[in-house]
């Protein structure tokens, strides 16, 4: 049997306010469920710093099986 194959898309979500940093709940959740009802299946997220360690926005990678 074969191993499955996978394809990987890379969502960059951004995340406003310089001094305090924030990230819209709403937003994420929507754009999160936008790919998984795309097929996409959530691998991992993590956040980009920026100076002094602020959060500019979340690398958020996704993969599914390829057709």
């Amino acid at each position: 049997m074969r191993p499955p194959q996978w394809e990987y898309t890379t969502v960059l979500i951004d995340v406003s306010g310089w001094i305090n940093p924030k990230v819209d709940p709403v937003t994420m959740s929507a754009e999160l469920n936008r790919y998984g009802a795309e097929g996409w299946e959530l691998v991992n997220a993590f956040d980009v710093n920026r100076a002094q360690g602020r959060t500019s926005e979340i690398v958020a990678l996704f993969k599914r099986p390829r057709s």
